[in-house]
């Protein structure tokens, strides 16, 4: 199993785990928020770099 194969069975496991205990509404505030603040913490300069890549080459 690849790493990032690893990361996106983590990533279902604990979506479901949220739907369990939270409501909908909530679980889906963290499933989105987390991501966007991750970016909104990046300096302007790593957003621009992060732009610029494909998602192919996220990865490396």
């Amino acid at each position: 199993m690849s790493k990032n194969a690893k990361i996106a069975a983590g990533g279902v496991a604990v979506g479901l785990i949220l739907l369990i205990w939270l409501p909908w509404w909530a679980a889906l505030l963290i499933v989105l928020g987390v991501p966007a603040a991750a970016y909104l913490a990046l300096d302007p300069s790593q957003r621009r770099r992060l732009r610029r890549t494909t998602r192919k080459e996220l990865g490396r």
